[in-house]
Parts: C-alpha cells; structure tokens; sequence
C-alpha cells in the first residue's frame, strides 16, 4: 500500500492525528482536511486512492460531501460516524459511500478496511485491462479507465455501482444472488448486509436505464438475484 494517497476528513484533530500517523507509517500519502469545504478543494484538486470521510462536519455535512465528489470522482470512501444507526449507513452508501466505520474504531480496524477495498480495486482493475472494454446493447465500460457510457453518453458511476456493473457484464444472463454479489464486490470482511446490494442496484438502474422501474439491462430473478440480460 505503499505510496497510496489519502485524504482525511474529520473535525476531531486528535482523530485526523491519529490515523495520519498510523497510514504513513504503512509508506502511504495523508492529506487532511476538517470541514466539508476544504475536504471538497484537496478532493477536486488532488487524486486520491481513498478518501476517509466523517459524517458530521462543519460548513457541508459528510453525506453531501460525498455526493458532491461522485459528481467528479469515483474514488472509494469510507464513511466514519459515531452513530451506530442502520439507516445512517444506508443512507452513507446511497450517497455513493462504499463503506463506513463506527466509532468509535480500532486503527488496526480502519487500516483493514482501506487495504481490502484498495486491494480489490486492484485486483479487479488488472482484469479489467485485460478486457480493456466491455459492451453490449447501448453500454460501454471502459475498464481500463473506469468509466461507462450509455448510448455514447458517459455516465458517472461509484466504484462499487461500476464494480457490480462490471461483474453482470462480464457474465451476461448469469444470476448472482445478493449474498454471493455482497461477498464479490464487497469482500467476505464487509461487516453490512444485502440491503447494501439493493441500495446500489437500485442506483445503478437510475443511471442506466430509460425506465429504472421497469429495467432491460440489469434485471430481478425474484427470489434469487440479480443479471444482465445480454
């Protein structure tokens, strides 16, 4: 991990101190930043590899600050939050979040989760540039350069609406049930359940399909997952 780059959002500077020290002591990069604001400007003018995000925040909340980034950025996020609310974390992940960490966390913990997703994210852009593109009907992934196209209209996607996009493309017609998609995509580690598969599903389709209620790419095998009809 080393040379990675990270930026870290939090306005409790004994946090922020803790975790730069602990990430730099593994080789990797650490920006920091204390309000939603300045989070913005390191995210815009910098690329990171990660981005560690607190939800509560002076000047623009977590929540937003994510949403804003996935205008112009599919970098992984990990959502931090003291509250331990299930549809806190859901809500986290329906602005674009890929996972988040309760407080209050073990270092060791945080650490675990950034390299897991940092090594899948690796992993699955290697095979990718073996295929270089995928496509099929009115889609396009360009997996080298992770982006996605509809009709020839690029559209911005997450690192993990791209991630689950990739794996039903690259499998047309193949069900995947959302315990095995969960485990694919979000690794055997990832401590949330498939309402998380739901959640991403249900955005992916708003961005792909002509009509998200009614899909013609990724569509529901009722009571077993989820496919892409080639």
């Amino acid at each position: 991990m080393a040379d990675k780059r990270v930026l870290v959002v939090d306005d409790e500077k004994l946090i922020v101190k803790g975790i730069k020290f602990s990430l730099e002591q593994d080789g990797m990069i650490v920006d920091c930043a204390y309000d939603g604001e300045e989070a913005l400007e390191y995210a815009k003018n910098n690329d990171y590899d990660m981005i560690l995000l607190d939800v509560m925040l002076p000047k623009i909340g977590g929540f937003e600050v994510c949403q804003q980034i996935r205008e112009f950025s599919n970098v992984p996020v990990i959502m931090l939050t003291a509250r331990g609310e299930d549809m806190d974390k859901i809500l986290g992940l329906e602005y674009g979040a890929d996972d988040y960490v309760t407080k209050p966390f073990n270092i060791l913990e945080v650490k675990a989760r950034i390299k897991a997703i940092m090594r899948r994210t690796d992993v699955r852009s290697g095979d990718a540039e073996k295929g270089k593109t995928i496509e099929n009907r009115d889609i396009r992934l360009d997996c080298e350069g992770r982006r996605a196209y509809v009709a020839g209209a690029e559209i911005s996607l997450t690192a993990k609406e791209f991630e689950v996009l990739e794996l039903l493309m690259m499998n047309p017609n193949k069900v995947y049930g959302r315990e095995s998609l969960l485990k694919l995509i979000w690794g055997t580690d990832y401590p949330g359940d498939v309402r998380t598969v739901d959640v991403h599903v249900r955005r992916l389709r708003e961005k792909i399909e002509a009509n998200p209620s009614e899909p013609t790419y990724v569509k529901t095998k009722w009571g077993v997952g989820y496919y892409f009809q080639g």
